[in-house]
């Protein structure tokens, strides 16, 4: 019996976290940070100042691990997008996976791309605890320069880690600036075929010769 009051407190503790995270993470996105207040999350999660306090401390780091979240999943819906590909995928499928997630915001719109945007921007700025996630980072990075190097063998891989990384922050500016909005809400294919080029054109780089 004891085991098992035992486990029903963890499943509702954990429940209790991400509806707080969930409630957190729509306010941020309609308000940012300075207009989000703890009643407003409290109530919007069903939960209490307590809950807070217990799982996570404080607003601030409430809010924060909300955005890391949200960061986290975006980070695996990438990793998924890439994983399937191997040495022989070309540049442009291997940008086409590394942009769909943020593609697929771009296409839904609402909700899904303000959350992309909150991420985007936390991104330039990360808050602390947020170096948890250098394994997800390194885990994709590997992934995706299993395609470079095998499509780009002159290139040596410190310079593929920077196009890699240079991609990735292209996409989030492009969430962030006003060309993205113009995105908004058109259809994925057609998302695609004017960004994905460009996504490959940073794998591949320019090199002049002669």
């Amino acid at each position: 019996m004891g085991t098992g009051r035992s486990d029903l407190r963890r499943e509702n503790g954990q429940r209790t976290r991400q509806e707080l995270l969930t409630a957190t993470m729509e306010l941020l996105s309609q308000r940012g940070q300075e207009g989000v207040t703890l009643r407003e999350i409290t109530e919007n999660a069903g939960a209490n100042v307590a809950a807070v306090s217990y799982h996570f401390g404080s607003l601030k780091t409430l809010c924060d691990s909300a955005v890391e979240h949200a960061l986290e999943r975006y980070l695996d819906a990438q990793f998924q997008a890439v994983a399937h590909l191997d040495p022989t995928s070309t540049l442009e499928e291997l940008a086409a996976a590394f942009a769909r997630p943020m593609v697929l915001a771009f296409a839904a719109g609402g909700q899904d791309l303000v959350v992309m945007r909150t991420v985007a921007r936390a991104g330039i700025d990360p808050p602390q605890g947020w170096e948890r996630l250098n394994g997800k980072f390194e885990e994709g990075r590997r992934t995706v320069l299993r395609v470079l190097s095998a499509q780009l063998p002159e290139v040596d891989e410190e310079e593929l880690v920077f196009r890699t990384r240079c991609a990735a922050g292209m996409l989030n500016w492009l969430a962030l600036a006003p060309i993205g909005t113009e995105l908004a809400t058109r259809p994925v294919e057609q998302i695609e075929r004017l960004l994905n080029p460009v996504v490959a054109g940073a794998f591949h780089g320019y090199s002049h010769t002669g």
